[in-house]
């Protein structure tokens, strides 16, 4: 089946079933945002590493059925107006989510990049030379120190 073919199959969906797997595809993806956000918060960061591809997939979903609704709106709204304000109560669950989601993951990067800031500062503390050079001065810091590499991954 093509994209334009699963395009159509999908605008030509009840109007109470587009509603309701789009709905449900919005409950879905605010929960996975939600346990991520609670997995960040807590420290625990591979554990919330392992939800992106889920949360990938649903995103994509949501958008796919998002689209439909716009495109299929009057329609919707003479077929099932009550189901329609639910849809938009859950997209605004979605948007509150998303802005919490995205404080954590900037508060996370933030304090990664601090405490790795930090490890290198040590680092090069730790390799400078303890000996005086031959003014009787403590020779001067070097530029260059082991360093550390850093997967950037997360």
């Amino acid at each position: 089946m093509s994209a334009a073919q699963r395009l159509a199959a999908i605008d030509e969906l009840p109007a109470r079933d587009l509603i309701a797997f789009t709905e449900g595809t919005l409950r879905a993806l605010v929960d996975v945002m939600n346990n991520e956000t609670t997995l960040l918060r807590t420290g625990h960061f591979r554990a919330a590493t392992e939800l992106t591809a889920e949360k990938t997939r649903l995103a994509q979903d949501y958008v796919v059925y998002s689209r439909a609704v716009q495109r299929q709106i009057e329609r919707l709204k003479r077929e099932a107006p009550d189901d329609i304000g639910l849809l938009k109560l859950g997209h605004d669950r979605l948007a509150t989510q998303m802005a919490e989601n995205l404080k954590v993951i900037a508060t996370a990067k933030a304090v990664t990049e601090d405490l790795l800031t930090s490890v290198a500062r040590q680092v090069a503390t730790a390799n400078r030379p303890k000996t005086y050079g031959a003014g009787g001065q403590v020779a001067a810091p070097g530029t260059a120190s082991g360093g550390i590499a850093v997967n950037r991954a997360l």
